[in-house]
């Protein structure tokens, strides 16, 4: 078995956390200052938070880089809506409303999380080949 669990660098770990936890309705399963681990409620890996310049990892040492030059998090959920909703709660900015994405027939939307990174949160589905 293979499994990613994505690690961004961030400025604040713990506000970043709060922010994916209010957002995503996910939680914390290893706290902390430097580090966070951020699991769905069935217990699977999120995201995972680490701060810039922590540890001597080599592309998370330069925090004046534009975070996520080439990254899209594609998040598929069966919550989009409520994921939209939360983020309209918190007053976060949109960078993308909801609408259907012509490429993979699946409605979709974007934003930025307080840290620069792009989010798409697309209605959940199966790739096939």
């Amino acid at each position: 078995m293979i499994k990613i669990d994505p690690i961004i660098a961030v400025k604040d770990v713990v506000a970043s956390s709060k922010w994916y936890q209010s957002v995503f309705g996910c939680r914390s399963m290893h706290g902390g200052k430097d580090f966070e681990v951020l699991v769905s409620k069935n217990d699977e890996v999120l995201i995972c938070l680490h701060k810039w310049g922590e540890h001597q990892h080599p592309t998370m040492n330069n925090p004046i880089i534009t975070p996520g030059n080439g990254l899209i998090l594609y998040f598929r959920t069966d919550n989009m809506n409520g994921i939209r909703q939360n983020i309209q709660a918190v007053g976060h900015p949109m960078e993308e409303d909801i609408h259907l994405n012509k490429n993979s027939g699946k409605m979709e939307f974007s934003i930025r999380d307080p840290n620069g990174y792009y989010l798409t949160v697309s209605e959940f589905h199966k790739y096939e080949g």
